[in-house]
Parts: structure tokens; sequence; C-alpha cells
């Protein structure tokens, strides 16, 4: 019985993991949806939610430059995005430092310049195909270079979250704490803004750089209606996350849509349940209270 039912499962609804490259773009988006959602958490307690998505623009000179130069090359491609999005954070916080503007009006700054130079490089390299392709990923084109190339960033992340996690708690909470115990709180978090640059950068190729911080974010602001707690959001957002993207292309196979914006629009149909009907600062939870003093006193 429980044999007919995984095959009637599979006949209904999961058929497409029968193709190769299905099983690639599920393989590459779950990678992502371990390694990503952490730092949207981590994002999220320092109050930067919006520099992922400057930094989602800001790889993008970096990836056009490598695209000018070698064509549509994974490796130059990634190696250029990583080296701008890095250049960029520097230079953010640079002036931040030197002139004492806040780091995310700096960093909204040159997000709109990489953004112009990356459209405009890639203007002048290719034609409107290529420029959708980049902004807009191609998660069913996701070859064996693009996957290995995920799956290492995914684990180098993992581990480098392993090692700093006690120090990334501290930094968000009392960076002079951490000054004091001979931790120096800028190179924490040049690490952890390094970290996103990674992700953002293994992204591009399945969800392209403007939709690659929606599995960083989405997943991590719905888990702050289920959980009070580090561990609990981390481990909610993973699980949204991965399960947006298991019926995100469960459901771009069987519709014939987008891959890519199928996964973001279910982790934000995630977000909004998660509003609405979540145990924490949601609007049932806030019913709730609002209703308890009144039946008490009836």
């Amino acid at each position: 019985m429980i044999a007919d039912l995984l095959s009637f499962l599979h006949t209904q609804f999961f058929d497409w993991l029968d193709f190769a490259f299905m099983r690639q773009a599920l393989v590459a988006s779950l990678a992502l949806s371990i390694a990503a959602p952490p730092l949207g958490v981590f994002l999220m307690m320092r109050g930067m939610s919006l520099i992922g998505d400057a930094m989602s623009h800001a790889i993008l000179p970096g990836i056009a430059l490598g695209f000018y130069m070698a064509g549509f090359s994974l490796p130059a491609m990634s190696i250029g995005g990583i080296l701008s999005g890095l250049i960029v954070a520097g230079m953010a916080g640079g002036v931040s430092q030197m002139t004492g503007h806040r780091e995310d009006s700096a960093m909204a700054s040159f997000f709109l310049m990489s953004l112009a130079g990356g459209v405009l490089l890639i203007s002048l390299g290719g034609k409107d195909v290529d420029l959708t392709h980049v902004l807009f990923g191609s998660l069913l084109a996701v070859d064996r270079t693009a996957l290995m190339l995920i799956l290492t960033i995914s684990s180098v992340t993992l581990l480098l979250l392993a090692v700093t996690f006690r120090a990334l708690i501290v930094e968000c909470l009392d960076p002079l704490f951490l000054r004091g115990q001979g931790v120096r709180s800028g190179l924490i978090h040049g690490l952890f803004l390094g970290m996103v640059v990674l992700n953002l950068t293994a992204g591009f190729q399945t969800l392209g750089t403007l939709m690659a911080v929606g599995l960083m974010m989405l997943p991590a602001t719905a888990a702050r209606f289920w959980s009070n707690r580090l561990e609990g959001l981390i481990g909610i957002a993973i699980l949204i996350a991965m399960l947006s993207s298991i019926f995100g292309l469960m459901i771009s196979y069987h519709l014939d849509l987008p891959s890519g914006p199928s996964i973001i629009l279910l982790a934000g149909l995630a977000y909004l349940l998660s509003a609405l009907l979540g145990r924490q600062h949601s609007l049932l939870s806030k019913w709730r209270k609002r209703a308890a003093p009144l039946d008490s006193t009836l």
C-alpha cells in the first residue's frame, strides 16, 4: 500500500525528478536554501535587511566585466562578481567610517552606480537576451560546473558560519564587548559581508542578480513570525526555503512557468501567511492578545 502511494505521488507530482536537469536544479536550489537563509537571519538581526538587496546589485559590474571579457563563462563571471561585491562593500564601509554617514546609505549609493555600470557593460558586450539571463537567472540551465560552484560556496558558508557563529551573535548585540575580548568587530563584519557576497554570486546563475537575495531574505523574515530564538529562526527559515524550492520547481514544471520566480513567489506567499497566522507578532497573535482580556472579563 505504501509502495502504491509513493508510486501515485511520483506519477502525479514528482515525475519531474526523472529529468537530470530538474534534479540538478533541485540540488542547486536546496544547497542555496541551506546556506543563504541563516545569512538572511543575521542581516535581519543587524537591521540590514535591505543591504542584501544592495549587495545583489553590487556584484553585477564584476559579472558583466567577466561576461564582456570571456563571454558566458561561469568561472570568469563568478570571480568578477565576488571581487566586485567585496570592493563595493569595502568602499561603502570606508566612506561610512571616513565621513560618518550610515553604512546603508553609502551602500545604497554604490549599488545604484553598480547596477547602472553593470547593465551598461552587458549591453556593450551582448544582446538583450544575455542581459535578461544575468538579471533573472536560469535555474533549469544549471550545469555541472555551476552546480559544483554552488555546492562549494554553500559548504564554505556553512563552515564559516559554524566557526564564527558566536562572534556573529555577539557582534550583533554588543560590538564593544567583542572588541574587549581582543576580537576586531570590523573583521567579523567584513567576513560576514564576504559570505553574503559569495552566496549572492552563487545565486545569480539560478535566480539572477535581481532575485538572488529573495531566497536569503524572504524565509528569514517569514521565520520572524514563528520564533524569537535564533536557533528557531534559522531552522524555520531553512525549512521555508527548502519547501519553496521543491514546490516551486514542481509548480514551474507542471504549469510551464519560470522556475526562479515560482520559487521566490512561494517564499513570498510563506511570508504573507506567516504575517497573518504566525505565533509571534502576526495579525492573528495580536488579535488573540486583544481578545484575551475581553474573555477574562466575561
